[in-house]
C-alpha cells in the first residue's frame, strides 16, 4: 500500500516538473487572432457577457438541483419514523427560499432596467 502511495507521489511530481519545465509557448498575433474559416473576423471574439444572464442561469441551476433532490421525498416520507427526511427537506426548501427572497429583493430577476 506504501509503495503505491509513493509511487503515485513520484509520478505525479516527476510529471508537474517535466511540465514545468517544458518549453513554452508564445503567443503571437496569429495565435491570438479568432479564426473564422480564412475570413477575415466580423468582430471581437471577446465579447461581453451578460451578468443578468448568468445570475438567472445560476438561479435555475439552484432550483433545478432542489427539484431532484426533493424529487424521491414521496418515498422518503414512507419510512418509518418520516421526520427526519421531511426535515431535511424542509430545511433544503427554506434555504433556497431565503436564497429567493434575497436574489429578489437585490434585483436580480428584474431582466430589463
Amino acid at each position: 500500500m506504501l509503495t503505491y502511495v509513493l509511487t503515485a507521489t513520484a509520478l505525479s511530481m516527476a510529471l508537474a516538473t517535466i511540465s514545468f519545465w517544458l518549453p513554452t509557448t508564445t503567443p503571437d498575433w496569429q495565435k491570438l487572432s479568432p479564426y473564422e474559416c480564412g475570413f477575415d473576423p466580423d468582430g471581437s471574439a471577446r465579447q461581453p457577457y451578460s451578468l443578468r444572464f448568468f445570475l438567472i442561469s445560476i438561479l435555475f441551476l439552484l432550483f433545478d438541483l432542489e427539484i431532484a433532490l426533493l424529487l424521491p421525498s414521496p418515498w422518503a416520507a414512507q419510512l418509518v419514523p418520516p421526520t427526519l427526511s421531511l426535515l431535511w427537506a424542509s430545511v433544503i426548501l427554506i434555504i433556497l427560499t431565503i436564497g429567493l427572497m434575497f436574489e429578489w429583493t437585490k434585483g436580480a430577476l428584474e431582466w430589463a432596467e
